[in-house]
């Protein structure tokens, strides 16, 4: 029986066409004992033990709620034959990346590659016994075929591969820190290859805000300076900028800028990790609304605890020739003139931006990843270095277009008790005023070299990662 069953399920074809539809159909009417047209998990527990098909605990009650979209607690044919069609390809994919001479075999040397790969180092024998476990012929190398029996009813939706290769923070640095934390595997939290990664981000952060801290000095000057009847432009602005302070000018707050990455990223990688154990429904599985909700917790937290440093930063920015001595100088003089209160202007607006920015940010990215995944991941889940970059990209550009008021509303709320003459306004009289004055358009005042310093800064941060990966022993 089993063996029957064997041929027109697990047969040598990995596309999705009339003979996989039809394997699909024969095994769910096996399955649906009480043929309501739909499998529960104890039909599936039932049907797969009687056909003699291996399957973890619990993977039945996984693999129903994975599928099961209009939440029936149970499978129509629509949803089990979906739910196996996305997972073989997952599969299909790994089983290529542990292939590594393309033999259409996976032996325990190539299983002992892969996990040293993730930085995990194992010996030969280990390797022989995960090898064995799901040999069927006695081989000691598996095919596509056995591979794919093993893990067909096993689910996991966060495959290695794919977490490994669609890495997205960590590599970017637009000089915006409010997107969602990175995932990382298992392995590279037990083998310490976390901290590493982290300290290759924080490091191509500084180097690429620092390269583009003109561009960004310049967005803050003009979101707090430009409006209609000034006409302030871009080339205007630098005009303005070199004539009051000369060149080295340009790099005022970029100190403060660089030295709040460190802090922020620490605080927010922890922060993550706690989040995610806490609102996770199942453990060690995490949901992308429980990510998106994690992360704007963790970037909530983050935030919390440097926003001093923020406010600093856009006072550095925006100081004049010798209003101040240095960082400790500048805080001195804030706390004297105008309290404890004024390390936290702009609070609100900034906490509020988060949940777009996050938000969007992250709903674009996995928009983006699961299209090409979908249509190009045929033999590798790598995208290459473009598709990462572009999509990366595309996706922070699109949560800045959506915080970006609030972002200058923020700066703006930090900065108006240093200018003189200037009216102590709240975030919602800020708003109207601007509105009034300007327009709607006015509310995105600094936006055009904030997009300028995007290029740069993406290329900058991606180079110098790589090289810090490479110095720190981190293998592709």
């Amino acid at each position: 029986m089993y063996q029957a069953l064997r041929k027109f399920v697990f047969t040598d074809s990995h596309c999705v066409g009339e003979d996989s539809m039809k394997s699909y159909e024969d095994l769910f009417e096996k399955l649906d004992a009480n043929k309501d047209g739909k499998v529960d998990v104890s039909e599936l527990k039932a049907g797969l033990k009687a056909m003699g098909i291996a399957f973890t605990k619990g993977a039945a009650q996984k693999m129903v709620s994975a599928g099961d979209h209009d939440k029936d607690a149970g499978l129509d044919f629509n949803e089990f034959s979906r739910y196996l069609k996305e997972h073989e390809k997952k599969l299909r994919l790994t089983f290529k990346s542990l292939d590594k001479n393309q033999d259409g075999r996976i032996d325990s040397t190539e299983i002992k590659q892969s996990l040293a790969d993730l930085g995990m180092d194992i010996s030969k024998e280990e390797a022989e016994k995960i090898l064995s476990s799901i040999d069927v012929d006695g081989t000691m190398t598996v095919d596509w075929n056995e591979w794919r029996e093993h893990f067909l009813f096993n689910p996991a939706t966060n495959l290695q591969e794919i977490i490994r290769y669609w890495k997205h923070s960590t590599v970017l640095d637009i000089g915006d820190s409010l997107s969602i934390p990175d995932e990382f595997t298992e392995e590279e939290k037990t083998t310490g290859m976390w901290w590493k990664q982290l300290l290759s981000g924080a490091m191509a952060g500084a180097v690429s805000r620092t390269g583009t801290a003109p561009l960004d000095r310049m967005k803050v000057f003009m979101q707090v300076h430009a409006t209609t009847s000034n006409k302030i432009s871009l080339v205007g602005g630098f005009k303005l900028l070199l004539d009051e302070g000369g060149m080295t000018s340009l790099w005022r707050g970029n100190g403060a800028n660089v030295l709040k990455i460190a802090p922020e990223t620490a605080i927010k990688f922890m922060a993550y990790e706690q989040y995610k154990k806490l609102l996770a429904s199942e453990p060690g599985k995490v949901r992308t609304h429980e990510r998106f909700i994690a992360g704007s917790l963790a970037g909530a937290t983050a935030q919390t605890a440097i926003y001093p440093m923020e406010v600093m930063k856009t006072r550095l920015t925006l100081r004049k020739t010798g209003q101040y001595s240095g960082f400790f100088d500048c805080a001195k003089k804030i706390l004297k003139k105008e309290g404890v209160k004024a390390f936290y202007k702009g609070y609100i607006p900034n906490i509020l931006g988060i949940i777009p920015y996050a938000g969007i940010d992250l709903a674009v990215y996995e928009s983006l990843k699961n299209a090409w995944l979908a249509r190009y991941a045929k033999d590798t889940a790598n995208p290459g270095v473009l598709v990462l970059l572009c999509c990366g990209t595309i996706s922070s550009t699109c949560g800045q277009l959506a915080s970006y008021p609030l972002a200058l509303v923020r700066t703006r709320m930090q900065a108006q008790a240093s200018l003189e003459g200037s009216e102590q306004q709240s975030m919602r009289q800020l708003f109207q005023n601007i509105v009034k004055k300007d327009g709607f358009f006015g509310l995105y005042r600094g936006i055009l070299p904030n997009f300028m310093k995007v290029i740069p800064a993406v290329s900058i941060s991606y180079v110098v990662y790589e090289y810090m990966r490479s110095a720190l022993g981190i293998s592709k």
